[in-house]
């Protein structure tokens, strides 16, 4: 349809795609059901310039694409309708490049693809799924994010649970599984390693052919809108792993995808991620932003989903196989613009950085410098702490400070406290099997570790097999080990994860003061002899807090003083030393009165039982007219 001016809707999409601002990409490429003419049937598009032809082969037309021959538009914009054509019908574009070679490229924009080891994308038709998360959609407008409990449960959908003969299980079914699962655990969202199709089952998603297809391996498009939408029923949000930054080079997919260069970065030296084996997006190129920000926004108008984990911001931020870091300027621009369009599509998302850079202002505004990210993952948190809990008792008092460094910085960015699957995968161990010491000793610091993950300022991420203490690192072609929760220790550390996530979950003192520095402080950050730290964890009204005491070492303390803000009563809520945890039962079950008396620089002080390797928790009780020393 031409407007008054003689300028048409495609030529404005084409321009808008050309200028780096068509963000609804996925309307106009790819294949897309409609009527021409009287005739039903559907419109093929891709952008191809560098083609000297391109046509369209599949199943409709015995895979010769001499057929069907698209017609080329504005500067390398191809396309066609084929009438007669329903859904379901397997196709590849078939370019004729410079070189006078023909390639079969599976639909840079498809919704659906064959499942692997083929590789033909799918006509598709995605819309008509009958969304029922009306409810959850409008919870989620209702608070500020930053003061809503997170805790996330990082899934790997073809290992975490198989069925009998080996197989996968579908959308569908897994959300019969998984989410009563995540529900119970206390956990507030689940993120999905990659769910983007691609080739290889070991590259866990990260190594993308098919951005706009969720992969066929667990069922169509309409099954995932499934399982999204019954995680939203059961309030639960949906996190996908998002990888912007480097794609697959398999021949079907966008690698030289019309002979030369075109989604990569024309020089070797910038195009080439040696580490992965991959081609990185040329982001300086505006069509390749087009297609990059449609993509964020394509999930979150077609499949609801409520974040993004962007995997790798390092590579992106600086330019790879350069001697010094340097920063990639387009990348930068790049990311500011993604967030600026997500957060305008949806002020309530969460647009998480997985960055292990000291770039500044990540998770500031862009009006105000920053990336535009609202959270980041705290790497150097997880570093240390891991580092420290590794090392024997006997050695911690000299690696105090890895304990308490991140309080130095904890408030210059909006922080997510990961314990990814990238900790317990290619020999690193899981994090029970991280702990030193005999068995006992393993589940007693794992406690321990779970405890001041989940009591430490900072939104949680905590990947799959983490909730039960699973022994073995991470065996990706294998499901979980399940079994082990026929032992007594394994179970009692997944009911101890439960209740300290439940306990986050039902404590607004540890979310809604996550980034406020006044919702945080120490009572004796210096006991490196003993290796005990204690804190506070403030909450917004008048005599709320949480005391927190970490013994990091073996030994009992009977009678230990610490200094608490307030002149009332105080109530253990969680020792992860307990009995039913699998403990030695050193805890408080009485209420500890504060008496008067200058201690750590409080007015107040009270006497308890620390536990060995463990963490107790205490309530202050408010009470009318409680003042705060």
């Amino acid at each position: 349809m031409k407007s008054m001016d003689g300028v048409s809707a495609s030529d404005i999409k084409a321009h808008l795609f050309h200028d780096g601002r068509l963000y609804e990409c996925y309307r106009f490429f790819g294949a897309h059901q409609m009527e021409q003419d009287g005739r039903q049937g559907f419109r093929f598009c891709v952008w191809a310039p560098h083609a000297k032809e391109v046509r369209i082969a599949g199943t409709f037309n015995g895979w010769s694409g001499a057929r069907h021959q698209m017609e080329r538009h504005q500067e390398g914009i191809w396309e066609l309708f084929i009438p007669g054509i329903g859904e379901g019908e397997l196709y590849k574009y078939e370019m004729i490049t410079a070189a006078n070679e023909t390639k079969l490229k599976a639909d840079p924009y498809a919704f659906f693809s064959e499942v692997r080891p083929k590789t033909a994308s799918i006509t598709y038709q995605l819309a008509g799924y009958p969304w029922g998360d009306r409810k959850w959609q409008k919870k989620k407008k209702q608070k500020n994010v930053y003061e809503k409990p997170i805790s996330i449960y990082e899934l790997h959908v073809g290992s975490w649970k198989k069925k009998a003969d080996g197989r996968f299980f579908t959308y569908r079914e897994l959300s019969e599984t998984v989410i009563p699962y995540v529900k119970e655990h206390g956990f507030t969202h689940i993120e999905l390693m990659p769910l983007t199709e691609h080739p290889f089952d070991r590259s866990w998603g990260y190594q993308t052919t098919g951005y706009y297809s969720p992969t066929s391996r667990y069922g169509e498009p309409h099954d995932l809108m499934y399982f999204i939408d019954q995680c939203h029923q059961h309030e639960i949000g949906v996190i996908m792993d998002w990888v912007p930054g480097h794609f697959c080079k398999d021949d079907h997919g966008l690698y030289l995808f019309d002979g030369m260069p075109l989604y990569e970065y024309s020089h070797e030296h910038d195009r080439e991620n040696w580490e992965w084996g991959t081609a990185n997006f040329d982001l300086g190129k505006r069509e390749v932003r087009s297609f990059l920000i449609s993509n964020a926004l394509y999930w979150i108008e077609m499949y609801h989903i409520d974040g993004f984990r962007v995997d790798a911001v390092a590579n992106l931020l600086y330019w790879p196989n350069r001697p010094q870091a340097e920063a990639n300027g387009f990348a930068v621009e790049f990311i500011q613009t993604l967030n600026e369009q997500v957060f305008a599509k949806d002020p309530h998302f969460l647009m998480i950085a997985e960055d292990s850079t000291d770039w500044p202002l990540v998770t500031h505004p862009t009006y105000a410098g920053g990336l535009g990210f609202n959270y980041k993952w705290n790497m150097g948190w997880m570093n240390d702490v891991l580092t420290y809990m590794e090392a024997s008792p006997e050695q911690r008092k000299h690696l105090h400070h890895l304990v308490s460094f991140s309080l130095m910085y904890a408030y210059s960015e909006n922080y997510i406290l990961p314990f990814s699957h990238d900790e317990v995968v290619y020999g690193k161990k899981s994090l029970l099997h991280k702990m030193p010491g005999d068995y006992w000793q393993k589940f007693a610091q794992y406690r321990l570790l779970i405890s001041y993950f989940t009591l430490h300022p900072g939104k949680k991420l905590l990947f799959m097999g983490g909730e039960f203490a699973q022994f073995d690192e991470w065996k990706d072609e294998e499901e979980l080990d399940w079994y082990l929760d026929d032992f007594d220790m394994h179970r009692k550390a997944r009911m101890f994860t439960k209740e300290a996530l439940h306990l986050y979950k039902k404590s607004r003192i540890l979310y809604e003061n996550d980034h406020r520095q006044q919702g945080f402080e120490w009572i004796d950050v210096n006991n490196a002899e003993q290796s005990i730290v204690s804190f506070i964890r403030y909450g917004k009204q008048p005599g709320e807090a949480l005391i927190i005491v970490c013994n990091f070492t073996p030994s009992v303390y009977h009678e230990y003083q610490v200094g608490v803000p307030f002149q009332t009563e105080y109530i253990e809520v969680l020792n992860s030393d307990d009995v039913k945890y699998g403990g030695s039962h050193q805890i408080n079950p009485k209420r500890l009165q504060a008496k008067a008396g200058v201690l750590h620089g409080k007015p107040y002080s009270i006497s308890m039982t620390v536990p060995p390797l463990g963490a107790a928790v205490f309530r202050a009780v408010k009470k009318r007219g409680a003042k705060k020393g």
